[in-house]
């Protein structure tokens, strides 16, 4: 549901000289293979070994009998992140600025709870208007 709604959203956030980006730990085939299936505009980058989301400190590893409960759902996150490390980022949300200053930032560890779009667009209206 957030995809989708981030998908209707990237227009506005466009249209006010901003880019969306989404960060996965996906591997780059399994990360292109995804876009397409989805249909997405935005761009999707792929964060190997999830370098990126450690270095904004939003990994998660998932415990043992998480893994084990996964793996019986024929979730592999090994074949779909290229490694065995079952870690995956917090789902977080940044506007970023030219100079490369965080501006705005939304994380949650429950993964469950996600912000509106409708709130990073007006935080960004904010920023450039």
């Amino acid at each position: 549901m957030e995809l989708e709604a981030l998908e209707e959203a990237h227009a506005k956030i466009r249209s006010l000289g901003a880019s969306l980006v989404m960060i996965s730990p996906q591997t780059e085939k399994h990360c292109r293979e995804f876009k397409e299936e989805k249909g997405l505009s935005m761009e999707l980058l792929s964060d190997p070994g999830n370098r990126v989301a450690e270095q904004y400190g939003l990994v998660y590893i998932y415990p043992g009998d998480l893994k084990k409960a996964y793996l019986q759902l024929g979730i592999d996150l090994e074949k779909y992140n290229g490694d065995d490390s079952w870690r995956l980022p917090i789902p977080a949300r940044y506007i970023i600025d030219k100079d490369h200053v965080i501006r705005y930032v939304v994380a949650n560890a429950d993964h469950t709870v996600r912000t509106d779009p409708e709130h990073t667009i007006r935080a960004l209206k904010g920023m450039v208007g």
